[in-house]
């Protein structure tokens, strides 16, 4: 396994991914222990820590869908307006709109499928996948007709089980960091959306905490847009939109593969 500093894979994150269906590699944070792994097998439990430390935020979401079930509520949304607001954003990302394939990164209970299954959109081919098997069987278990759309995975460690989608959405993956630090937060967010911006065909939507607000709370994740446009346009792509128009304290991101207008 091949170790790298967290400082070098934000830098120039393809040119380690490239290879990791061969030999993992092992990201450090700075105060030098391994904080995830990406691809290959992992070599020993002394090289890499066998629970990685974003799988707390996992864990947090388990913890709410069992005080809550299949709601919005157990998948930390306060309420459902402003959820379903979110599904009209993330589904914006498509364009033009037409058949596609749309993988819902971080899916939870699947509450965006019973969205657009309430909306008729069948233009969109759904598949949702989480890294909680909890999340995974039980939206299998509301959807017996199609269980395969939904599947586990945990793609930093297996990026090459994953498939190719046209569009890739993840509301909600990077709103909260609870107790893990403004570093580590970040190292997971542009590890996370890197991998998954080679497995876009077309484009992808995300969205984060906005740093315009009266006070920043420390559980959440919030990003400055300097911060984030100078990590896009190094790392993946200068074809982005940023939008702040729906009325909540956050933003989304639309990232595409070609410029929309052309």
């Amino acid at each position: 396994m091949k170790l790298i500093s967290s400082q070098d894979f934000s830098a120039d994150p393809h040119k380690y991914l490239k290879d990791v269906t061969t030999e993992s590699i092992g990201i450090i944070s700075g105060d030098g222990e391994v904080f995830m792994t990406i691809g290959g097998p992992v070599s020993s439990p002394e090289e890499v820590s066998s629970t990685p430390t974003y799988t707390k935020i996992v864990e947090h979401y388990e913890q709410c869908f069992e005080k809550h079930g299949s709601n919005h509520h157990g998948v930390d949304w306060p309420n459902q307006h402003d959820l379903h607001k979110r599904f009209q954003v993330m589904t914006d990302v498509i364009l033009p709109r037409g058949p596609c394939s749309l993988l819902d990164f971080g899916c939870g209970v699947g509450l965006l499928l019973d969205w657009i299954y309430d909306r008729d959109l069948i233009y969109i081919d759904y598949s949702g996948c989480d890294m909680s098997e909890k999340f995974i069987n039980c939206c299998k278990q509301k959807h017996k007709d199609d269980p395969e759309e939904f599947f586990q995975i945990d793609v930093l460690k297996t990026p090459e089980q994953l498939n190719s989608y046209d569009y890739i959405v993840m509301n909600g993956v990077f709103t909260m960091k609870l107790e893990l630090s403004q570093q580590e937060m970040w190292d997971y967010f542009t590890r996370l959306i890197s991998v998954l911006f080679n497995k876009a065909n077309k484009g992808m939507a995300f969205n984060l905490m906005s740093k315009q607000v009266d006070w920043e709370r420390d559980d959440l994740f919030h990003v400055s847009l300097d911060q984030l446009a100078s990590f896009l346009t190094k790392n993946l792509c200068r074809h982005f939109v940023i939008r702040n128009d729906y009325g909540l304290y956050e933003y989304t991101v639309y990232l595409y593969k070609e410029p929309v207008l052309k």
